[in-house]
């Protein structure tokens, strides 16, 4: 691997301690010099020869990235990122290659990859990838976290404390919702109260983007 000398820049993205990289990679010394820059930079890193070596065993509950080499044998780089993807495990992946191409690199990126580097990878490049891809991974998880909070406050609504928001976002007024559901306006208006409470909305814009996130998640 190509060295940087000691003028070695830092990463513009400051490393986070709590983070893992998973390295997969069927060559020993490269594996082992990739790691040793990262531990060097504060990581925890996990090295792995094979893609059934990093299957085998179970992934840490923090911000994590995969370093993964496309020309692994029997399964290849590029077979494991599909397979995570079709398991759904969002895990950000970098790929990595002695022999990369313009194809490769296009398939690897439309398949969701943070990047795509070519070996000798240069110290800086690997840095400012994981750096982005642990950064994705913690938005990702932060989003995963407010999706589950709000699906907790939304199970909390009665069901026509449901009925009354979906049709609040629908943009009905009280009165049209109030017919629609064969109530009082009143009664509307004390759902309304109530289910906007439960979800922690202090207004009927912020109500709307959390009906809104909640039928998304």
């Amino acid at each position: 691997m190509a060295s940087t000398g000691t003028s070695m820049q830092v990463s513009a993205m400051a490393p986070n301690p709590q983070a893992f990289i998973h390295i997969v990679d069927d060559d020993r010394l490269v594996r082992e010099s990739l790691g040793d820059l990262l531990r060097s930079m504060d990581y925890h890193v996990i090295l792995y020869g094979s893609a059934a070596e990093f299957l085998d065993v179970a992934l840490p509950e923090a911000p994590s990235c995969l370093v993964l080499d496309v020309r692994l044998p029997r399964v290849s780089g590029l077979e494991l990122q599909d397979y995570l993807n079709h398991v759904n495990i969002r895990l950000p992946v970098i790929l990595m290659s002695g022999y990369g191409d313009v194809p490769m690199s296009v398939k690897a990126m439309k398949a969701g990859a943070i990047d795509f580097l070519t070996k000798p990878i240069r110290h800086q490049d690997l840095l400012d990838a994981v750096g982005a891809a642990i950064q994705k991974d913690l938005q990702r998880r932060e989003a995963a976290m407010q999706a589950a909070e709000l699906r907790e406050r939304y199970d909390l609504l009665t069901l026509r404390e449901r009925q009354v928001l979906a049709l609040v976002v629908a943009g009905l007024l009280n009165k049209q919702i109030a017919h629609e559901l064969s109530i009082s306006e009143v009664t509307v208006k004390m759902h309304r109260f109530s289910l906007m409470k439960k979800l922690q909305a202090k207004s009927l814009a912020v109500l709307v983007r959390i009906a809104k996130a909640i039928e998304s998640s």
